[in-house]
C-alpha cells in the first residue's frame, strides 16, 4: 500500500536546492501522512511518531538519515504546492 502512496506523490515539485537535500521528499510526505493519520497533531508529534516508528516507516521508505526534525518537515512541506498536494493526496484516496 505504501508504495501506491508514494507513487501518487513524485509529481511534486521539491523546491529544495539539491545539495542541501538530507532528507528525501517522500520521506517527509510518507512520515507526515502517517502521523497525522495515526492522530498526531503538529509537528513535533509528527517528529515524535517518526522516532517512536521508524523501523515501520523503513519498511516503505529508507529514511537514510533518521527522522527529520519538525523544523525540517515544517519548512519543507509548507513550500510544497497546496493544490499539488491536494490533487496526489486525493488521487491516492480515490485508489485506497
Amino acid at each position: 500500500m505504501s508504495a501506491s502512496l508514494l507513487e501518487h506523490f513524485t509529481s511534486l515539485e521539491d523546491h529544495r536546492i539539491e545539495r542541501r537535500k538530507r532528507h528525501a521528499l517522500a520521506d517527509l510526505v510518507l512520515l507526515t501522512i502517517c502521523a497525522v493519520v495515526s492522530g498526531a497533531n503538529g509537528w513535533e508529534a509528527i517528529e515524535d511518531f517518526g522516532h517512536a516508528k521508524l523501523d515501520w516507516l523503513r519498511q516503505f521508505a529508507p529514511f537514510e538519515n533518521g527522522v527529520p526534525s519538525h523544523d525540517c518537515m515544517a519548512n519543507v512541506i509548507a513550500r510544497l504546492s497546496p493544490k499539488g498536494f491536494q490533487a496526489c493526496l486525493l488521487s491516492w484516496t480515490q485508489r485506497v
